[in-house]
């Protein structure tokens, strides 16, 4: 009998369809529950601290087809470790953090593929462009050749009414479309990283890309 990861994980994935890609947010989640997530097809893993993530890489090198995803707030000082270990960052939340990064990837010869962190609602407990500021900030974005700008990634406030969750991932997909018709080189916005274990049906629906679940595949862990 398929053990209760792989179930949740097969039930998930009859839900979304193929086109929106589930990573599985793996923080505080051992190596024989990743292995068994990765055993019922999941390639995509999702890490917020990176002395953890580092750990974890080291034990899973056998699965060499892993795409590793930093979603957590990126500090000065492991921007370097974060840039020589992870495919995807989902977590650019602003310009100046935006050019350390695009610096080195240059000095390490990568082209790491980012989101920018943008808050459609006030939230202090949140990182994140408001919008206003993004905009504003694109010029010089688009600039950093080093940096494969994807889309746009969103974490809402808690508290919201579904009608409230789906309203903020709509507008977060409106404003990947103002910036698609700027027609920047560099800013893709070929995908929406939106929507986690509570709100990511809602945000398939406003045009979710990936979805980065944790709870609802591993059970609840300790914050």
């Amino acid at each position: 009998m398929a053990g209760y990861i792989t179930q949740q994980i097969n039930t998930i994935k009859q839900q979304i369809p193929q086109n929106v890609e589930l990573i599985a947010i793996t923080k505080q989640v051992g190596i024989e529950a990743m292995r068994e997530a990765y055993a019922a097809g999941i390639k995509n893993f999702g890490e917020n601290r990176l002395q953890e993530a580092l750990i974890k890489q080291e034990q899973l090198q056998d699965l060499t087809d892993i795409s590793w995803h930093f979603i957590g707030h990126i500090q000065k000082n492991k921007a370097r470790k974060i840039i020589e270990n992870f495919d995807w960052i989902h977590s650019v939340d602003n310009l100046a953090l935006a050019q350390r990064l695009n610096k080195l990837a240059e000095e390490l010869n990568r082209i790491p593929k980012v989101f920018l962190q943008t808050k459609i609602l006030s939230d202090p407990n949140k990182y994140g462009w408001q919008v206003a500021e993004l905009l504003q900030d694109l010029e010089q974005l688009n600039q950093d050749q080093y940096l494969k700008i994807q889309g746009l990634m969103t974490i809402l406030p808690l508290g919201l009414s579904a009608a409230q969750t789906l309203s903020a991932f709509q507008e977060i997909q409106e404003l990947a479309t103002i910036i698609k018709q700027k027609n920047y080189s560099n800013l893709s916005m070929e995908h929406l990283s939106m929507g986690m274990s509570g709100d990511y049906q809602l945000a398939i629906k406003a045009g979710a890309t990936m979805i980065r679940l944790g709870r609802i595949i591993f059970g609840e862990r300790e914050l």
